[in-house]
């Protein structure tokens, strides 16, 4: 049984404890918030951009409660250290968790920049147990199905890839996200989660030419990026914080491959993704995947690792770090106009 500690009690916190209750080998002992903790085992819920929180019951005989992360990482059974916590805390919280033995996710964008991402990397060569971001995208079914049928070219190769992020401005925990200076804005915080998926199914880009808005956070809260990859396929992906209130949030994917279209929208519900093929009748496919959500996927890949005695393979820290560098080309080119090379 993995021990697991959760940090940061707001939207993404509260989702992950309640993907650890789908996670066989999971055990929830210890929950950390400088400001949220359960009363009477009774914690509030809170609402984000997939859906509102119901709350939940931790009982207080099984679980303990801190408000000092120092505290809870010397007083805390814990194996796993889960950092659902503001994009600023990502590097102190990663690297002190990583030197007290811990294992540890890290919710993304790793940090603001890849300067500061190398500094986890660093740490978490050096420790003994595991670390990985939590980019929960490359675990969505529906996207791990499309990067399974491009590698394994299902429908021919692919010509073209669209991928699309859309969201109100952020209605909860405003002043961390509108300073852009701190989260990255839309490009760091949303955004990023398809600017990996790229780098997923194509490889890192030789170059982004991107287009942007600021307008809440000082820094990008609307991006579109064409990316230059090497299989030559067209790939696009835009992200954006500028909607209205009442649009509410959409993800969404396009691809055409030589034999047939693919194309997903989360707003269509039961038939969300949609197949089309020469000759055939169009199809909504439903998959049978042994996950119900990204968040479980990359808990339980991250669970069985440690329970495995292997590090983390679907994501490693080297591409959360990679898909920062790839956000600041785009933020580069979005800022001067010109395409902009990836490191």
């Amino acid at each position: 049984m993995v021990k697991v500690g959760v940090v940061g009690l707001g939207f993404m916190g509260q989702t992950h404890l309640k993907a650890y209750n789908q996670v066989p080998g999971a055990k929830i002992t210890a929950v950390c918030d400088a400001v949220r903790l359960p009363k009477d085992g009774k914690l509030e819920g809170v609402t984000g951009n997939i859906s509102e929180s119901e709350g939940l019951f931790l009982d207080p005989k099984e679980i303990r409660g801190y408000r000092e992360f120092e505290e809870f990482l010397e007083d805390s059974e814990a194996d796993l250290v889960d950092l659902c916590v503001p994009t600023p805390l990502h590097a102190s919280m990663a690297i002190k968790a990583l030197e007290a033995g811990k294992h540890v996710i890290c919710e993304k964008p790793l940090a603001r920049d890849a300067e500061t991402c190398r500094r986890i990397l660093e740490a978490a060569a050096r420790a003994k147990g595991f670390f990985m971001p939590a980019m929960c995208l490359r675990f969505w079914p529906e996207w791990a199905w499309l990067k399974k049928a491009i590698a394994e070219g299902t429908y021919g190769r692919p010509l073209s890839a669209f991928f699309q992020r859309l969201s109100e401005p952020p209605g909860w925990s405003r002043n961390t996200y509108f300073k852009g200076d701190e989260s990255g804005g839309a490009l760091l915080d949303m955004h990023i989660h398809d600017t990996d998926f790229v780098q997923f199914c194509f490889g890192k880009p030789r170059a982004v030419f991107s287009t942007g808005q600021v307008r809440f956070s000082g820094a990008f809260d609307y991006v579109s990026t064409i990316y230059a990859v090497e299989e030559g396929v067209s790939v696009t992906a835009e992200g954006s914080w500028l909607l209205q209130t009442g649009f509410g949030f959409k993800m969404a994917y396009r691809v055409e491959f030589e034999k047939a279209t693919v194309d997903y929208d989360s707003t269509r519900g039961k038939e969300a993704l949609r197949l089309f093929q020469e000759g055939r009748e169009p199809e909504t496919l439903q998959l049978d995947w042994p996950d119900s959500d990204g968040y479980v996927g990359e808990l339980r890949h991250m669970v069985e690792s440690i329970e495995q005695g292997k590090p983390p393979s679907v994501v490693t820290g080297e591409d959360g770090m990679r898909a920062v560098q790839i956000c600041e080309a785009e933020e580069e080119s979005a800022k001067s106009g010109r395409l902009a090379t990836v490191p």
